[in-house]
């Protein structure tokens, strides 16, 4: 590979302002702003809007989905039975003709 072509790899701090959290990492991205870090070093760091620190899924705030609800409020829109009728034809849709 041609080391030219490479893109500058280097030590970068990514932080989630929402959460107060931050990690060190290597990445290619860039920032005008530095942070210390707790090595004493400075590096450049990227403010971030949501990380595993604060995102619902991994804080397990994350909204669930009442299945159960949604099961029945489909039965009383279409029919309780799956495959009946309101006629007892068995023909899904009603009276099968038009």
């Amino acid at each position: 590979m041609q080391q030219d072509k490479q893109p500058d790899y280097h030590p970068v701090v990514f932080r989630d302002r929402a959460a107060g959290y931050a990690f060190l990492t290597r990445s290619t991205a860039t920032s005008e702003r530095t942070i210390e870090w707790d090595d004493g070093e400075t590096y450049p760091v990227v403010d971030v809007e949501i990380s595993s620190e604060s995102h619902p899924f991994y804080t397990g705030k994350a909204r669930t989905v009442d299945t159960e609800g949604r099961i029945a409020q489909f039965e009383r829109r279409y029919g309780g039975g799956a495959g009946q009728s309101s006629d007892g034809s068995g023909a899904p849709g009603g009276s099968g003709g038009a």
